[in-house]
C-alpha cells in the first residue's frame, strides 16, 4: 500500500480531546463521522488503510523519533546511539546506555504507537460485520486486522513486557483504568490472532496492493512469536485450546518453505534496494516512499519516508552519493570484526573510508555506519523535505530469515536450509548446530532489527556477554573510550520502563518494571 492516505483522526482521538461543553454541543463539520461511516466495502478499505498506516508511523509528534529498527539495534551490541552531541538524542543514549529513565521519550513513543494500531484494529474489527459487503471481503479484512494487531502487540509486549491487552476499543470512562495482563496472556492472545489471520489471510496478493499481508507472513511472524516467547519463557503458545509448539510452528515454516513460491534473492545486497521491493524474498515488508512528497516537520508521520534512514546516514555533505544523515546507530567495531571475512559485510557496514563529500564525525563516531537503511543516494526522495522522504521499504521477515527458523526448530532439512542462506554468498557449508544457526542469523540479519531480542531469548547471561562494552575501541573512534561503555542491566530483564505518563493516566493501577 504504496500510496497511503490519512483517514479519521478525529476518531481516534476524539474521545480523549479536552473540550469546552460548548464545543461538544456542536455537531461535527465533518460529514463521515462514526455514525455514518462503516457502511460500505469502500468504507471499510480507507478504514483499513488506517490500520496499515500505522505500521509505517516512526515518530510520535511532539513526543521523539523511534524507528523500530533504531532502536532495537542500539538496544543490541551491534550499535550506540550517536547523533550530533550526547544531548541530540539523549532518550536513546539512555536506552544504549541501559540507563532509561520512566520519562524516557522514545519509550513512550513506541507506547503510544503501538496502541495507536491496536485501537484502530479493534474498531475496524467492532465495525466490519455492519458493513455492506460480501462474506469473503469481511472475512480477509478481520485477517488483516488480526495479523496487524498481533504485530503491534508483539512489539509492544517484547519492548515492555507488562502490558495491559485490549481486544475491543474502550466504550467509555469508567473503562479508562485499565489493569496490566499476563505476558502469557498477551503471548496467547497474539497466537490466537495470527492462526485466525493463517486461516483466512490468500497466499497471494494483486500485484497492485504488494503491502497487504499474506498467510505466508502470518506464518513467519507467529514463528518469530514462538521462537521470543519460548525462548523467554520457556512455554508454549495456546490458541484457544490449540497448542502451538515446536512441531506446529515447523510444520506452517515447512509449508511456507515449500509452498509459497518466496525464494533467496540471488544477490544479497539486492535485498535493500529499491529493485527488489516486494520481491520473492520479502515476506513482510513495510512501505515507505516519497508519495505524497512531504514537507511538514511538525507531523513526519503525515508522509512516508523511512525515518530510520535518515537517523542512521552519515553526516555528510557535498557527495553525489550520500545526503545529510543524522549519524545515530554508529555501528560497533564489535560486528565490523565480527564480519571480517563475510561476504555480506559490504552490503551491511559502510565504512567512513568508503565515503565521498564531508563528512561530520558526531558523537560516539566509529566509523561505520549501516549500509542497509541509510542515506544513500538511491533512496533520495523526488521532492519534498530531504529528511522526510527516504524511499527504503522495511523488510520486516525475509525468506532467509525463515530458512534459519525452521533450521533453529529442528527441522530435518536443517543442514539444507542454512546452507541455502551461506551458499547464497559463496560461505562454505557448516554443521547445522544452534550455535552455528545463531551466528548465521547475526550475520545475515544484522542491522535488521532482530539481535537485541534475539540476544535476550538465549537468557539474560547471554545477552550481559555480548551487550556489556569496555575497552574495545575501533581504529576509527573518536570520543573518550568511556562514551563507548556500556553495562546491560539485568535487573531488568531487557524491558523498557512502562511509561510514567501511563502510570499516572492509570491512576497507580499500573505497575512499573523491574529495576525502574
Amino acid at each position: 500500500m504504496k500510496h497511503i492516505y490519512i483517514v479519521l483522526f478525529g476518531l481516534i482521538i476524539a474521545s480523549f480531546s479536552s473540550c469546552s461543553e460548548d464545543f461538544l454541543d456542536r455537531q461535527p463539520l465533518d460529514s463521515q463521522v462514526t455514525s455514518t461511516f462503516y457502511k460500505t466495502e469502500e468504507d471499510a478499505k480507507k478504514a483499513l488503510v488506517a490500520v496499515y498506516d500505522v505500521l509505517g508511523y516512526q515518530s510520535t509528534p511532539g513526543i521523539s523519533w523511534a524507528p523500530y529498527v533504531t532502536v532495537s539495534d542500539v538496544l543490541s551490541d551491534d550499535c550506540f546511539a550517536g547523533g550530533a552531541d550526547a544531548n541530540d538524542g539523549m532518550a536513546l543514549n539512555e536506552l544504549d546506555k541501559f540507563n532509561a529513565q520512566t520519562q524516557n521519550l522514545v519509550a513512550l513513543s513506541i507506547w503510544k504507537k503501538n496502541y495507536t494500531g491496536i485501537y484502530r484494529a479493534n474498531l475496524l474489527l467492532e465495525k466490519i460485520d455492519g458493513v455492506d459487503a460480501s462474506i469473503e471481503f469481511k472475512e480477509r479484512v478481520k485477517a488483516e486486522c488480526a495479523f496487524l494487531r498481533a504485530y503491534f502487540y508483539f512489539e509492544q509486549v517484547k519492548f515492555f513486557e507488562n502490558i495491559p491487552l485490549l481486544t475491543e476499543t474502550i466504550k467509555s470512562p469508567s473503562e479508562y483504568s485499565q489493569t496490566q495482563n499476563t505476558p502469557q496472556e498477551v503471548y496467547n492472545q497474539i497466537a490466537v490472532d495470527l492462526v485466525e489471520a493463517i486461516n483466512y489471510l490468500p497466499e497471494t496478493v494483486d500485484a497492485n496492493q504488494p503491502g497487504r499481508v499474506t498467510k505466508w507472513a502470518a506464518e513467519a511472524l507467529l514463528a518469530r512469536v514462538y521462537l521470543f516467547y519460548n525462548g523467554v519463557y520457556g512455554e508454549e503458545l495456546n490458541a484457544e485450546g490449540q497448542v502451538i509448539d515446536n512441531a506446529k510452528v515447523l510444520e506452517y515454516l515447512e509449508e511456507l518453505i515449500a509452498n509459497s513460491s518466496h525464494d533467496l534473492l540471488s544477490e544479497y545486497g539486492d535485498n535493500f534496494s529499491n529493485i527488489s521491493e516486494f520481491g520473492k524474498e520479502s515476506v513482510f515488508e513495510i512501505s515507505h516512499g516519497d508519495s505524497p512528497v512531504w514537507w511538514d516537520w511538525g507531523y513526519p508521520r503525515g508522509g512516508e519516508g523511512n525515518l530510520a534512514a535518515q537517523m542512521q546516514g552519515p553526516r555528510v555533505t557535498g557527495s553525489d552519493n550520500w545526503n545529510r544523515g543524522w549519524s545515530f546507530a554508529p555501528v560497533s567495531y564489535k560486528l565490523y570484526q565480527d564480519m571480517e571475512g563475510d561476504p555480506r559485510r559490504e552490503s551491511t557496514i559502510v565504512s567512513e573510508n568508503e565515503l565521498d563529500g564531508n563528512l561530520v564525525k558526531a558523537y560516539q563516531h566509529t566509523g561505520y555506519f549501516s549500509n542497509k537503511y541509510t542515506s544513500d543516494a538511491e533512496h533520495w526522495g523526488s521532492g519534498g523535505q530531504f529528511e522526510l522522504n527516504r524511499t527504503c521499504n522495511y523488510r520486516v521477515i525475509r525468506f532467509s530469515d525463515v530458512l534459519l527458523m525452521a533450521a533453529e526448530l529442528g527441522s530435518s532439512n536443517a543442514q539444507q536450509y542454512l546452507d541455502r542462506v551461506r551458499s547464497r554468498v559463496g560461505l562454505p557449508s557448516v554443521p547445522a548446530t544452534k550455535d552455528n544457526i545463531l551466528q548465521e542469523r547475526r550475520l545475515e540479519l544484522a542491522l535488521e532489527g532482530h539481535r537485541y531480542f534475539d540476544l535476550l531469548r538465549q537468557g539474560l547471561s547471554v545477552a550481559e556477554a555480548e551487550i556489556n562494552t569496555s575497552g574495545n575501541i575501533g581504529p576509527l573512534y573518536e570520543d573518550e573510550e568511556s562514551e563507548y561503555e556500556v553495562e546491560f542491566n539485568a535487573t531488568k530483564r531487557g524491558f523498557l520502563p512502562i511509561p510514567q505518563t501511563e502510570i499516572d493516566l492509570s491512576n497507580g493501577v499500573f505497575i512499573q518494571n523491574d529495576g525502574y
